[in-house]
C-alpha cells in the first residue's frame, strides 16, 4: 500500500538534479561566457582597430588628395569661357578662391568687368589670389576665337587649364527648324570650343602640360525630344574630346568631360527656337535643377583630381543614360511617349 508521503516523494525525487546535469549546466554557462569573452576580445583587438585604421587611412587619403588638388590649382592659369553668368561665373568664383590666375572670356565686356569687381570683393587673404584678366570674343566667330587665343598666350605665356563652358540651348521640332539655326547652335557649342582648344593645344603639347575641360551635358549621352540641335552639338562635343583625350595622353595632357543635368541658369531662357528667336521661358526642370555653385564645386574637384569624365545629374537622368545603353528599345519608347505628351501640352 502506497502512503501519501511516499507518493509525494516520487516527484520530488524526479525534480532533483543529478551531479552530471548540474555539471553540464555549469559547463554550458562557462562555455557561453568564454565564447562571449572571446568575441569581445576579437572585437576590441581586431574589429575596432581595423575600423578606426580604415577610417584613418581614408582620412589620410582624402587629405593627400586635397593637398594634391590645392598644389595643382595654386597659381594655375585657368581660362573660362562663358564667364559672365551661370555656371561660368560660379566656376570663376571657385577657381579664383583656389588661387588660380583667371582669364575670363565672354561676349559682353561690361559684364566681365562686373564679375572681376565681384571677385575682388571676395578675395581670400589666406590664398594668393590674382586679379583676373578678361578677353571679349564671340565663340560663334572662329576668327575672333583665334585672335582671343593669341591674346591669352601673349598676356600670360601659357594656359594650364582651359574650361570650355560657354554654350547655347535650343527648343523646337526637327521639321520646323531651319538649317541656319542648327548651324548657329553647332558654331557656339561645338566649333567655337574646338577652335579655341586647337589654338591653345600646341603650346600645351610643347610644355607637355595642360588640362582641357569640356562642359557637355547629359544630352551629350542621350537625346530628348525637341532638343535636336542642342543634343547633336553635345554629342559631337563628347566624341571630339573623347578622341582628344586618347591622342594627347602621350603628352601628359588631361581631358575632362563634365556632363551636368539641369542647372538653375538662364540657359532655357536664352535658348533659340526653330525660327531663331529667343525661347524666353524658364523650364520647370531647369528651375528645379542643381545650383550653379554646386556644379562649379564638382567641376573644381574633378579638375583637381584629374578625372576623365563626371556625370552630374539626378537619379532619373542618370538611369536614362544606362537605360539607353542597356535597353535601347525601352528608352526609345519612353522618349516617343514623352514627345507625344509635350506636343499635346503645347497644343492644348
Amino acid at each position: 500500500m502506497v502512503t501519501a508521503a511516499s507518493s509525494r516523494s516520487v516527484p520530488l525525487k524526479d525534480q532533483r538534479e543529478t551531479p552530471a546535469q548540474s555539471h553540464w549546466q555549469v559547463s554550458s554557462f562557462q562555455r557561453k561566457t568564454i565564447q562571449k569573452g572571446k568575441l569581445m576580445d576579437f572585437t576590441s583587438t581586431v574589429i575596432i582597430p581595423l575600423l578606426f585604421g580604415s577610417l584613418g587611412i581614408f582620412g589620410l587619403f582624402r587629405l593627400l588628395q586635397w593637398m594634391r588638388m590645392r598644389t595643382y590649382l595654386q597659381e594655375a592659369v585657368v581660362v573660362i569661357t562663358g564667364a559672365t553668368s551661370g555656371l561660368g561665373k560660379e566656376c570663376a568664383k571657385a577657381f579664383h578662391a583656389a588661387g588660380c590666375k583667371l582669364v575670363l572670356c565672354g561676349r559682353d565686356g561690361e559684364k566681365l568687368k562686373d564679375v572681376v569687381q565681384e571677385l575682388s570683393t571676395m578675395t581670400n587673404h589666406r590664398k594668393n589670389t590674382h586679379k583676373p584678366h578678361t578677353v571679349v570674343f564671340d565663340l560663334s566667330d572662329t576668327k575672333t576665337v583665334l585672335n582671343a587665343a593669341e591674346e591669352i598666350l601673349k598676356y600670360l605665356g601659357h594656359v594650364d587649364i582651359l574650361i570650355n563652358n560657354a554654350g547655347i540651348s535650343f527648343r523646337g521640332t526637327v521639321v520646323d527648324t531651319g538649317l541656319d539655326v542648327d548651324k548657329k547652335v553647332m558654331e557656339t557649342n561645338y566649333f567655337g570650343p574646338i577652335a579655341l582648344t586647337k589654338a591653345l593645344l600646341p603650346s600645351m603639347i610643347k610644355r607637355r602640360q595642360g588640362h582641357i575641360v569640356a562642359i557637355s551635358s547629359v544630352q551629350g549621352k542621350i537625346s530628348i525630344p525637341f532638343r535636336s540641335a542642342y543634343a547633336a552639338s553635345k554629342h559631337a562635343t563628347q566624341a571630339f574630346f573623347d578622341c582628344l583625350r586618347a591622342e594627347v595622353e602621350q603628352y601628359d595632357i588631361d581631358v575632362t568631360v563634365i556632363s551636368p543635368g539641369y542647372i538653375q541658369t538662364n540657359l532655357s531662357l536664352n535658348a533659340v527656337t526653330a525660327d531663331g528667336s529667343r525661347y524666353g521661358v524658364m523650364d520647370k526642370n531647369t528651375a528645379e535643377g542643381q545650383t550653379p555653385a554646386e556644379v562649379a564645386q564638382v567641376v573644381l574637384s574633378a579638375v583637381g583630381q584629374k578625372k576623365k569624365e563626371v556625370l552630374v545629374a539626378g537619379l532619373t537622368p542618370s538611369l536614362a543614360v544606362y537605360l539607353r545603353n542597356l535597353f535601347p528599345s525601352i528608352f526609345f519608347t519612353l522618349m516617343a511617349t514623352r514627345a507625344k505628351k509635350e506636343r499635346k501640352a503645347k497644343d492644348s
